[in-house]
């Protein structure tokens, strides 16, 4: 096995199961102690884990900071996968669907072109436009602007003032973290702003969000609870998350 698909399993295996041993690695993969060390090492430097006697654990989040796209289409995978098919259900023929760049969205759209054929997309995700180009049946409209490259997504004013033009009939809304007392919030100011244009427009508006984003807060407040219909996450979350949500009138969808 060479050592990116090694890493690959490395990864998937410690977001399933939050902590690795070293020892279990070494019989997996049939390789030597010096070898483990040296993929715990470069996994650690990517930001995918943390090293810890004798194994690795899954890497805790500061949701303020800004966590690379490199890693975040990497981590939490299962539960994008799973609220993508749910989300999905929302969605109809013929539709205009405003999206904004994230991972999470890209994952959404692959879900989306397996049961739609007939969609209006409106985006600044390169990715996304990317994953739905060959979609006979799907407009894509991709806002221009300035690519801010890490994120692989348009921002800016030019692009700001050309997605303000646009009233999609649902907007799928992603976020670094959500609570009750500070509501949705994000980092990157580009983002953020336009993710405000999509919602002040959008007849509709659904917040896709893995279990890991609740109960956190990042840097940047986009709205409250309230502004959203409904959120759509994973089989992860907390039930009492849902009961407290829920009391407060915001309703989350996780089957």
């Amino acid at each position: 096995m060479f050592a990116e698909q090694r890493h690959q399993a490395i990864i998937q295996k410690i977001n399933h199961e939050k902590s690795i041993k070293a020892s279990d690695l070494i019989e997996l993969f049939g390789v030597s102690f010096e070898t483990v060390r040296r993929d715990l090492e470069h996994l650690e430097k990517a930001g995918y884990l943390k090293r810890v006697h004798g194994g690795a654990i899954l890497k805790e989040w500061d949701y303020r900071e800004e966590i690379p796209m490199t890693v975040r289409e990497k981590v939490h995978l299962d539960g994008k996968n799973e609220l993508s098919e749910i989300a999905a259900r929302y969605v109809t023929e013929g539709q205009s669907i405003a999206l904004d760049v994230s991972t999470t969205n890209t994952q959404f759209v692959k879900a989306l072109k397996k049961k739609i054929e007939r969609l209006t997309i409106v985006t600044n995700s390169l990715p996304i436009a990317n994953e739905l180009v060959h979609m006979p049946g799907y407009t894509i409209i991709l806002i221009g602007g300035v690519i801010r490259n890490e994120e692989q997504g348009m921002i800016g004013d030019l692009a700001e003032e050309f997605a303000s033009r646009f009233h999609a009939d649902l907007f799928f809304m992603s976020m670094s973290g959500v609570t009750l007392t500070e509501g949705v919030t994000d980092y990157g100011l580009g983002e953020v702003q336009m993710k405000k244009i999509m919602l002040k427009n959008a007849k509709r508006t659904i917040a896709l969000a893995d279990s890991s984003k609740f109960e956190a807060v990042s840097l940047i407040k986009v709205c409250g609870c309230a502004e959203i219909e409904r959120f759509v996450t994973d089989s992860n979350i907390d039930p009492a998350i849902v009961s407290k949500y829920k009391k407060h009138g915001v309703e989350i969808v996780y089957k």
